[in-house]
C-alpha cells in the first residue's frame, strides 16, 4: 500500500483537472476518508471516525462496514454501490454493478478456475462472443491479463467491482456451478435421496470446495438465494432439455438458473422428501411444506406444490416469511382513517367482514395481521384454511380436507360447537359455505373471509349471487375492503418527474383532483436490481355499509347505484387510493393502473 506521503492526495488532482495515474492509486483509507469529506459525500466526524476503522481487505470495504451516513442523500447509511461508483470516478476506472440475477453463472465459472480467481480477486461477470468482462478490486493491474487472454481465446475488459461483492461471489458462483455440474455427472435420481429433515438448516458454507453432497448444497444455495433477494414464490419448471429456475420478486418473475435436466429432477425429488410427498408419485399433484431456519437463526416456512407438465413435475414453493406475513398495519399501507374504520369493523363482537382481491393481493396477510391483534387471552380465535398458510400460536387453525368431507361449510358447523368469539373462513366458494358464515354471525360470532372480486361494492352482489337472502346481508355485514399491492419506488434511485395530466385524470375520475406539483418516476439501481421498484404495499378500498347503502341491498340490487352510494359516504376507490400514494411519492401512476380493475 502506498503511503500518502510518497503520493499527491486525490483531492490535488481534482483541483488541477487531472486523472490520477494507473500507477499511483492512493489506498490509504485516511486518504479516502478525508477525500469523501472533502466531495461533501460524509461529515468531519464521520470523516475521523472512517480513519479510525480497522482496515480488512480493502478500504472501501471497510467504510462501506461502518455505516457511515450520506451527506449528498438525505442523511441517509452511505451504501456500497455509491461508495463503489465514487471510488472508480477516482482511480479512473468503468464501475460494474453485478446483479446476480444477470449473471450467466455457467458462462463465467468456465473463464478461470475457483482457485485462480480467488488468488488474483477475480470475478468473471460477463461472457460476450469476443470479450470477457472480468471484474477486479484493483482494475489497474494486468499482471494476469495475459494468462486469461490465452486461455479464453477473447479479449479482457476489466472493471471495477466492490471488493465485498467479488468475495461473496466468487464462492456462490463457484459453488453452484460446482455442486450442478457434479450433481449431472453422478445422475443423481430421486430414490436416492431418502435421508428426511423436518427442519432443514442451510448450512450456507463460505468454502466452494466443501465436499457436501452436490444436490444438498444446491437446494441449500437455492433456498438461501431465494430469501436474500426476497423472493416471495421459487419456481422449478422442467423443460426439454433442462430445467429452469425463476423467482418471482415483488410480484414479478426473474429468470435465475438452468440446470441439466437430471439436475433439476434431483434437486425437485429432494423438495419432495423434504416436504413429506411421495417421491414417487410423478402423476397427480401433491402438496407439501417445509420448515427452514437460515444460518442466522431465522425460521422461514414453504409451501410446496408440484403439477405434472408435459417435461416433467413443475414445482412451486411459496416463501411465507414471518416479517412479511404478520407486518403491522402501518407497513403494510394501511393508515390513518383507512385504518381507523378497519379496526371498527374488526373489533365489534359479531358480523361478517370481508377481504376481497385477486389472488397474491395481500388477503391472507391482511387477515393474519387483524387476527395477530384481536388474539387476546381472553377470546378464542378458530381458523379454517386451505391450506393452513402459517402456523401461528395464537390462533387455533384447521385445515380443511374435502377427501374426508371436511370442507368450510362443515367446518364452521363443527366450529360453532368450540365456543368461539372469533372465526377467520380462508374463502366463501359456494352457496352452503356463506349460508354456515352467516349463521355464525347471526348468533354472536365475528366472521372473517375473503372473496374473489374486482373490488368492495362487488362484493355485495358476489353474495346475492350465492344465494343469499338480501335482508340476511343487511343484517350481518359490518363491511368490506378491497384490497391491491403496488410496487413501491426504490428509496435511493427515484427521481423527480412532471405529472401526465391526462393519466393522472384517467386515475382519479371522476374527482377531477388537481394533479400534485410532481411526482416520482423509477431510475434503477443495484439496490433494486435495476427495477426502481423496492418491495410492495397494499391500496385499499373500505366500504362501510351506511343505513342509504344497506337500503339499497335487495334481490334486484343495481351494482352502479352501490358505487355511487358508497363513493357519497366518503369511500375511496382503488384508484383513488393509488393517486394518493402517488402523490406521496411511493409508486407511479402506471404501476396503480396496472393492478387496479377497469370498472373503475
Amino acid at each position: 500500500m502506498a503511503s500518502v506521503s510518497r503520493l499527491s492526495t486525490m483531492h490535488e488532482y481534482k483541483v488541477s483537472g487531472l486523472k490520477m495515474p494507473p500507477t499511483q492509486r492512493v489506498k490509504s483509507i485516511t486518504t479516502i476518508a478525508q477525500a469523501l469529506f472533502d466531495d461533501g459525500l460524509i461529515n468531519e466526524s464521520d470523516m475521523q471516525r472512517a480513519k479510525k476503522a480497522p482496515l480488512g481487505n480493502h478500504p472501501i470495504s471497510s467504510i462501506v462496514a461502518l455505516g457511515i451516513a450520506d451527506q449528498t442523500n438525505g442523511g441517509r447509511a452511505l451504501t456500497g454501490e455509491v461508495l463503489g461508483e465514487w471510488w472508480a470516478k477516482e482511480i479512473d476506472a468503468e464501475y460494474f454493478s453485478v446483479n446476480p440475477l444477470k449473471v450467466d453463472v455457467q458462462a463465467v465459472t468456465k473463464v478461470m478456475s475457483f482457485n485462480y480467481a480467488k488468488m488474483h480477486k477475480l470475478l468473471p461477470v460477463e461472457v460476450r462472443a469476443d470479450e470477457v468482462v472480468i471484474g477486479a478490486a484493483d482494475p489497474h493491474s494486468d499482471s494476469w491479463q495475459a494468462a486469461v487472454e490465452q486461455s479464453t481465446g477473447k479479449k479482457i475488459r476489466t472493471v471495477f467491482v466492490r471488493p465485498d461483492l467479488i468475495e461473496k461471489y466468487i464462492v456462490e458462483f463457484y459453488s453452484i456451478a460446482r455442486s450442478v455440474m457434479g450433481a449431472g455427472n453422478k445422475d443423481n435420481g430421486g430414490s436416492q435421496l431418502t435421508n428426511f429433515e423436518q427442519l432443514l438448516e442451510i448450512k450456507g458454507d463460505k468454502d466452494a470446495s466443501a465436499e457436501d453432497k452436490h444436490v444438498v448444497n444446491i437446494v441449500d444455495w437455492l433456498l438461501q438465494y431465494a430469501f436474500d433477494q426476497r423472493a416471495s414464490d421459487i419456481h422449478l419448471e422442467p423443460r426439454r432439455e433442462e430445467g429452469n429456475v425463476r423467482f418471482r420478486i415483488d410480484g414479478v418473475l426473474h429468470e435465475v438458473y438452468e440446470m441439466p435436466r437430471n439436475v433439476s429432477n434431483a434437486v425437485t425429488a429432494r423438495l419432495k422428501v423434504l416436504g413429506r410427498m411421495d417421491v414417487a408419485e410423478k402423476r397427480r399433484p401433491q402438496d407439501g411444506r417445509i420448515k427452514t431456519k437460515t444460518p442466522q437463526g431465522k425460521e422461514v416456512e414453504l409451501r410446496l406444490s408440484t403439477l405434472p407438465t408435459a417435461f416433467g413435475e413443475k414445482m412451486v414453493m411459496r416463501i411465507f416469511d414471518p416479517d412479511v406475513l404478520l407486518r403491522t398495519f402501518q407497513k403494510m399501507g394501511l393508515e390513518d382513517k383507512d385504518l381507523a374504520i378497519w379496526n371498527g369493523l374488526t373489533h365489534r363482537s359479531s358480523g361478517i367482514v370481508l377481504v376481497t382481491g385477486p389472488t397474491g393481493s395481500g388477503k391472507t396477510t391482511t387477515l393474519y395481521t387483524t387476527l395477530r391483534e384481536l388474539a387476546t387471552s381472553e377470546v378464542n380465535v378458530s381458523t379454517l384454511e386451505d391450506p393452513i398458510e402459517m402456523v401461528v400460536d395464537a390462533f387455533n387453525q384447521t385445515q380443511v380436507q374435502s377427501q374426508i368431507n371436511m370442507g368450510f361449510a362443515e367446518g364452521i358447523r363443527t366450529l360453532l360447537r368450540q365456543d368461539p368469539d372469533i372465526i377467520m373462513v380462508g374463502e366463501i366458494r359456494d352457496r352452503e359455505t356463506a349460508e354456515m358464515a352467516v349463521q355464525a354471525a347471526l348468533t354472536g360470532h365475528l366472521v372473517l373471509t375473503t372473496l374473489h372480486t374486482n373490488d368492495a361494492p362487488t362484493a355485495i352482489t358476489r353474495l346475492l349471487d350465492l344465494g343469499l337472502p338480501a335482508h340476511l346481508i343487511r343484517v350481518t355485514l359490518n363491511g368490506v375492503m378491497a384490497q391491491r399491492l403496488v410496487r413501491t419506488l426504490c428509496p435511493n434511485c427515484k427521481e423527480k418527474a412532471d405529472v401526465d395530466e391526462r393519466a393522472w385524470k384517467t386515475l382519479v375520475d371522476p374527482f377531477k383532483n388537481d394533479p400534485p406539483k410532481h411526482i416520482y418516476q423509477p431510475v434503477g439501481c443495484l439496490e433494486c436490481r435495476n427495477t426502481g421498484f423496492m418491495g410492495r404495499e397494499g391500496i385499499y378500498e373500505i366500504l362501510e355499509p351506511s343505513s342509504k347503502l344497506r337500503q339499497l341491498i335487495s334481490e334486484q340490487t343495481d351494482l352502479d347505484m352501490i358505487r355511487k352510494q358508497a363513493l357519497k359516504d366518503g369511500s375511496l376507490t382503488l384508484r383513488l387510493a393509488g393517486a394518493k400514494k402517488v402523490a406521496a411519492g411511493k409508486t407511479t401512476i402506471e404501476e396503480v393502473l396496472r393492478v387496479t380493475p377497469i370498472n373503475e
